[in-house]
């Protein structure tokens, strides 16, 4: 399990925003994962994106690297952020854009 660890660690801390994710941002394969990709890219945010439905053990590793059961994951500047549910009331609230903002991330004004 400490290889997928490393690589969930190593994701987290040289992607400035990284969502695992069912599926790809072109081809979201689940509704949560479909709405974040859809946020991030209304706002403009580079990210990367991780399809753990491409290997079990990644779905499980990133479930126990975070504490946290469901995907999609958000992590910023190597911070988890939360879930759909979160990452879209932060969105509609404006802290996500502000969150970014603060972290050096540029956003595109709505």
């Amino acid at each position: 399990m400490s290889g997928i660890h490393d690589f969930i660690e190593n994701e987290v801390k040289t992607n400035d925003v990284v969502v695992f994710m069912k599926g790809t941002p072109q081809f979201p394969q689940c509704g949560f994962s479909g709405q974040v990709v859809q946020i991030l890219d209304y706002l403009g945010v580079a990210y990367k994106g991780i399809n753990v439905l491409a290997d079990d053990a990644l779905r499980d590793g990133i479930k126990q690297y975070s504490n946290w059961p469901t995907i999609p994951q958000i992590y910023v500047k190597g911070e988890f952020i939360g879930g759909c549910d979160i990452v879209r009331e932060m969105f509609q609230s404006n802290e996500l854009q502000q969150h970014m903002t603060d972290a050096g991330i540029p956003v595109k004004a709505a």
